[in-house]
């Protein structure tokens, strides 16, 4: 018993201080710009700093927007600076309160969840049965700047994080104040780029990540 206690109390440790960042996928940014307007996909490469398990990501990100709701799907693929490399894989849904085609500020409510198993070694020596659920709950503010060939959007989007750790059968969950900011360049091709920093309230150093990408949207009547 105390052997196994000992093994649990460690790899919540390790957790703690290696595991990356991350809104509903590990090692990507919470990105709450608004809605998109039809189909798009997103590919982004994430950097978290040294509070939020160092290394690096990559994911692709489904989205679609119809009226005024939305929802996204994301994997990422992450590979920290301590334990091996995993996958990761979520999901959003949006609601506009607030916006539309004539008005450049957008005020959308964000729900998510997120699921990964990252790999640690215990102590005494052996494998960790560990799973890491994340819900983030929050708002989103985008303010739209229309110019002749391209749309710049900044954005910042405050939430509460949740985070619930499992070690084999030992659970511990923790709630965070949070936030994620970014700004989108969209062309009237559907094509576009965007960068985004997600920060998170947590105890010593602030658990930070950078991430950039290219989007493209489609565009579909009706949606």
């Amino acid at each position: 018993m105390n052997r196994m206690l000992a093994s649990t109390a460690v790899a919540v440790l390790m957790i703690a201080a290696t595991s990356p960042a991350s809104g509903q996928v590990f090692g990507l940014p919470v990105t709450n710009s608004g809605l998109p307007t039809g189909i798009g996909l997103a590919l982004d490469a994430g950097f978290a700093n040294d509070a939020g398990g160092g290394g690096w990501a990559a994911g692709a990100t489904g989205k679609v927007g119809f009226g005024g709701f939305g929802a996204t799907a994301t994997v990422s693929r992450v590979a920290p600076d301590l334990g091996d490399e995993f996958f990761s894989a979520g999901a959003t849904a949006n609601v506009k309160v607030f916006g539309g085609p004539l008005i450049p500020l957008s005020v959308t409510l964000q729900a998510g969840a997120g699921y990964s198993a990252p790999e640690f070694a215990c102590v005494p020596p052996g494998d960790c049965d560990i799973n890491v659920w994340r819900f983030p709950a929050g708002v989103g503010f985008a303010f739209t700047i229309p110019n002749p060939a391209m749309a710049i959007k900044p954005w910042i989007a405050p939430r509460v994080d949740i985070t619930r750790n499992s070690i084999n059968g030992a659970s511990e969950t923790d709630t965070r104040f949070a936030a994620s900011a970014g700004v989108e360049l969209n062309f009237i091709t559907g094509l576009g780029i965007h960068a985004a920093y997600d920060w998170v309230n947590a105890e010593g150093d602030k658990p930070g990540i950078f991430a950039a990408g290219v989007h493209y949207t489609f565009r579909v009547p009706g949606l």
